[in-house]
């Protein structure tokens, strides 16, 4: 008769271990499931002003595939939450990820580009003259800027756009 509550003890502790062994078997299976459905980041790029720095993820990116016309004139066109502010003198210092500086990149700024071919450095230092640039107004006149929207723009071999990361840099 001791046989019988043994037994019972052993069917119990076999079914809870089976499943305990279940429940986990079905956390690792989410967590492989929640891993795959995470998309791979964008690369980075990061702006540095003196001790500051902004890095930020691109504002616009289809995962290194070639952006259309009208996505590139739509994103270079909005504005960006990334802000840094300059003092006159300061060095605008820009750094990409490697697999950008392979594929090639070049800095816009207010529209107009500065560079005269794209870059493959994973860091480049920019001047204040060549970042605040005197422009031409309507009337003529040519005054430095008080705002700057850089816009570093990943480019291939053929110069086609493959990402944009945006900066609003505030001449102090």
């Amino acid at each position: 008769m001791t046989s019988a509550p043994r037994q019972s003890r052993t069917l119990t502790q076999h079914r809870s271990r089976t499943r305990r062994t279940a429940i986990a078997a079905g956390a690792v299976a989410l967590g492989l499931v929640a891993l795959s459905a995470c998309e791979k980041p964008s690369p980075k790029a990061t702006v540095t002003v003196g001790s500051n720095s902004v890095s930020a993820e691109a504002t616009c990116y289809d995962k290194g595939e070639k952006l259309s016309q009208k996505a590139l004139t739509d994103c270079i066109g909005s504005k960006s939450g990334h802000k840094l502010t300059v003092h006159d003198g300061q060095r605008v210092r820009i750094g990409v990820d490697p697999e950008v500086a392979e594929s090639g990149w070049a800095m816009v700024v207010n529209g107009q580009g500065t560079m005269s071919e794209a870059s493959r450095d994973t860091y480049r230092s920019f001047d204040f003259d060549e970042v605040f640039a005197p422009q031409q107004s309507a009337t003529g006149t040519s005054g430095v800027p008080r705002t700057a929207q850089i816009a570093i723009i990943e480019v291939d071999k053929s110069g086609q756009a493959k990402g944009v990361w945006q900066y609003t840099l505030d001449r102090a």
